[in-house]
């Protein structure tokens, strides 16, 4: 006996990002066209290539925890909580009157604890190596804490586990969520990823790889999606969290349905460790899956929110495969919205979903910054939505994201009709 799918919607939104600590501030900044990139203040830049970042601002994690409780976590589970707690406000969640058997948790990180880890490793090295090491070192720094802490949270016993794709890890998070609701395994899942990776080690890591920008003499303009100067991706940090759910579930609980999830697809580059795919292959391939599996053809999309992260190769690459599976498309929108937000890494996906969503919700889309310059082979292919947001009726929206390894996640949302 073959189960009918289950239509899978979104109901809730939470967002803690360099823009603003809600998905309301996120979006009206995204909107303004305003950059949430400035010099680092987490520590001394001294010895650094780069030296600015997209930081969270005015986190307090005392409006989330009890006291002394914050300290049981590494930043990144803070955010996720923090931008949970939204969502699930937002959602109008009322969970002692839910079957919490049927609700669970799909978090995505790619870097998990990193500060924890690099603090306990410099103590435990000018202590002259002797093992002091905090009793909560081991669950600060693994990747699946926020999906457990969050469940613990509400009390939710339904499945729960975290994806790790790197860049690719919280749109992951949310094509699991939606596929596992289909399947009938969840009535509800609170889903999306965090990051917390600006610090020596974060920083001084993706330098060594050469892939971050070092426009330092103007931090705001170091994101350039697309344009011919780009030199590599702005470090983001922050949480976006969505709360996913059967179209039963939500009907039957009154809940605010925003939009709906109609497509996912997944796929690998199977190139190189860190380098996309000259030709965007698996680029390609992920939106094809997507396409695919949301049943429509490639001119019913309205809107894509690129991968896009200002790197010499990734852009080119994404713009490539969108060309080969959109076509030259000049009534296509497509933006790069970390051109504001900078990269949030584990946390991009869920961060530019919401994107999506508010997109569809409000017919608008939000501009690709500081894009002077387009690659000429692109130029008039598309409608980059450069520098101002753009009045559109939009129906589907994909949103694109790719990870280190090859990793190739694809989500399409669709304006929802009853």
């Amino acid at each position: 006996m073959i189960k009918e799918l289950k239509r899978v919607v979104v109901t809730g939104l939470g967002a803690i990002t360099p823009l603003g600590n809600s998905t309301d501030e996120l979006w009206a900044n995204l909107v303004a066209g305003k950059s949430g990139v400035g010099l680092i203040t987490k520590f001394d830049t001294t010895h650094f290539k780069t030296k600015f970042a997209a930081e969270v601002k005015n986190f307090n994690a005392s409006q989330y925890f009890e006291k002394n409780e914050a300290r049981k976590y590494d930043l990144f589970t803070q955010y996720a909580v923090a931008a949970s707690d939204e969502a699930i406000k937002s959602a109008r969640i009322d969970f002692e009157k839910l079957n919490k058997n049927k609700i669970g948790v799909i978090w995505g990180s790619g870097n998990g604890g990193i500060l924890t880890f690099q603090d306990q490793v410099e103590e435990f090295v000018n202590g002259k190596k002797m093992p002091r090491f905090n009793p909560y070192f081991i669950p600060k720094i693994i990747a699946d804490i926020p999906s457990g802490v969050v469940s613990i949270r509400h009390g939710l016993r339904g499945l729960n586990f975290s994806t790790i794709s790197a860049c690719a890890s919280s749109n992951n998070a949310i094509i699991d969520a939606c596929n596992y609701i289909r399947l009938g395994k969840a009535d509800m899942i609170i889903t999306g990823g965090s990051e917390a990776p600006i610090n020596e080690s974060g920083m001084g890591g993706f330098n060594s790889s050469k892939a971050l920008s070092t426009f330092n003499e103007n931090p705001q303009a170091a994101s350039r999606p697309f344009d011919v100067k780009r030199d590599g991706f702005v470090m983001g940090e922050g949480a976006g969290a969505l709360i996913l759910e059967s179209l039963e579930s939500a009907i039957q609980r009154g809940a605010p349905i925003i939009a709906e999830i109609v497509g996912t697809g997944m796929a690998a580059d199977a190139y190189h460790l860190t380098g996309t795919h000259p030709d965007g292959e698996g680029a390609y391939l992920g939106m094809l899956d997507a396409l695919e599996d949301a049943e429509i053809t490639a001119d019913q999309i309205d809107y894509v929110n690129a991968h896009a992260t200002s790197t010499p190769m990734g852009d080119e690459s994404e713009l490539k495969a969108i060309v080969r599976v959109f076509g030259e498309r000049k009534d296509l929108n497509i933006s790069a919205t970390k051109s504001m937000t900078g990269h949030l890494l584990g946390a991009a996906g869920a961060i530019e979903a919401i994107v999506c969503i508010k997109a569809i919700e409000q017919n608008m889309i939000p501009p690709t910054i500081n894009t002077d310059e387009v690659e000429p082979a692109f130029a008039d292919k598309f409608n980059l939505t450069l520098h101002t947001a753009q009045s559109k009726n939009i129906n589907y929206a994909v949103n694109n994201t790719f990870g280190f390894g090859g990793h190739i996640a694809t989500t399409i949302f669709k304006k929802y009709k009853r």
